[in-house]
Order: C-alpha cells, then sequence, then structure tokens
C-alpha cells in the first residue's frame, strides 16, 4: 500500500470509525465532559468579533462545499457562464478570508488574555492550528488553482463519492498538486481530532425544545415563608 492509498483510501475510515465511537462513548459514559465549557464570561467583546466571522464564514463555505458534492451537476450548469462563476468563485473567497479574520481574532483572544489562555487546553489550539489550516490552503487554492468549484466537481466529487460507496478511488487524488492534498488530508485530521475536543458539544444541540410543551407552572423548592407573594405569582413565573 502507497503512502497516498493510506492517507485517502484507509485514513478516512479510519477517522470517521473513531470520530463515532470516542463520540457515542464520552455521550454515554462521560456526558459533562461533552460541553462548549464556554469562555464568554470572561470576556465577550473579542470573542463576539472573532465568532461571528469564523463561525458564518465557515459554515457557509461548508455548506457549499457539501452543496457540490450533493448536486454536481447543479453547479455544472451556474458556472457555464462566466460571470456566474466569476461570482460564485469571488463570492468563495470573501468567505473564506473572513472566516480567516474571525478565526485569528478567536486565536489572539485566547492566546493574549490571561483568564482565557488559564483554561484553554492543548486540543484548543490544536483545533485551532488545524482549522486554520484548512482555511489558509483553501484561500492558497482559490488564488493560486482558480476555478475549483468548476474542476472540483472533477476531482473532488468523484472521490468523496467512492468513500461513501466503500469503493474509494486515491487515485483521483494522487495527480493533485501538494496545497490541495493538504488542504483534503487536514480535513481528515480535524475528523480524528473532533471527537476529542470541545467541538463535541455539537452532538447535543438542544433540538428537543422544539417541540417540548410549554411549562406553564414553575414551582419554587425552596422555603414558602421566604417568598412573600402569592401562589397565582408563583404560578406565571
Amino acid at each position: 500500500m502507497t503512502t497516498n492509498e493510506f492517507v485517502f483510501g484507509a485514513l478516512p475510515y479510519l477517522v470517521f470509525g473513531m470520530a463515532v465511537a470516542v463520540t457515542l462513548f464520552r455521550w454515554k459514559l462521560h456526558q459533562f465532559s461533552v460541553s462548549s465549557l464556554s469562555s464568554q464570561l470572561l470576556e465577550s467583546r473579542r470573542l463576539y468579533w472573532g465568532s461571528i466571522p469564523f463561525h458564518w464564514g465557515l459554515s457557509t463555505v461548508l455548506v457549499g462545499h457539501l452543496a457540490a458534492l450533493a448536486i454536481p451537476q447543479g453547479f455544472r450548469w451556474w458556472n457555464g457562464v462566466p460571470i456566474r462563476l466569476y461570482l460564485l468563485e469571488v463570492t468563495g473567497l470573501a468567505l473564506a478570508i473572513w472566516a480567516a479574520v474571525g478565526i485569528a481574532l478567536l486565536a489572539w483572544r485566547r492566546l493574549s488574555t490571561p483568564r482565557i489562555r488559564a483554561v484553554t487546553e492543548p486540543m484548543d489550539l490544536v483545533v485551532l492550528g488545524i482549522v486554520a489550516v484548512q482555511i489558509i490552503t483553501g484561500i492558497w487554492i482559490a488564488v493560486g488553482y482558480r476555478w475549483g468549484s468548476f474542476w472540483g466537481t472533477s476531482v473532488f466529487v468523484p472521490y468523496f463519492r467512492s468513500l461513501f460507496s466503500l469503493h474509494p478511488q486515491p487515485e483521483f487524488i494522487e495527480p493533485l498538486p501538494f496545497v490541495l492534498k493538504l488542504h483534503a488530508f487536514s480535513f481528515f485530521v480535524f475528523v480524528g481530532a473532533f471527537p476529542f475536543s470541545r467541538l463535541v458539544h455539537i452532538v447535543t444541540l438542544p433540538l428537543g425544545y422544539t417541540t417540548r410543551p410549554w411549562q406553564r407552572v414553575v414551582r419554587m423548592n425552596r422555603d414558602p415563608g421566604g417568598y412573600h407573594g402569592s401562589s397565582k405569582e408563583v404560578q406565571n413565573r
């Protein structure tokens, strides 16, 4: 087995399998560790200015990648008109730069604020580094290997679909330039690091709150003598 076959043929299954297994283990047996451990109370101003561009920029780019994987024909149709291709490429690059500004602010906040630095774990810095590599290589590709939304549907889409079909074809990746390989490889590294980081709290999204009945009565677990309001006021709180 060559290095390319291992990295782009076997490694994806290893990291995804590990991500699922470790996430379930933490969720079932160590639920308290499945938390974002928010640092907003320690410092919020730079968190706001870093978090907004980072999350929205990166999330939008990610949605675009997933859309290209799901409907490559739609991207080929859209890119068939030059002005639309330019618009898509410029938008993607702008979002990536926006996300880069956000992660730079978040990293600066975490390293420069003593109270944040005191609660920072090594894995926090590892994840920031991996995501930074993803963003930087993405910008590098957008600038140095332009029209990725056009040729990517003929290279990366068949490759990732071969992974989903359990018949990996790493030969799609082998002739690509180093920066494209690094971009794909860093994604797999991110998936492997995900279950060991604070990001695992994503699996606990409180979707149940959208269907939970409205709580009409809140009962106070304290000595009634310590509250001077009426029972009707307690029920309406």
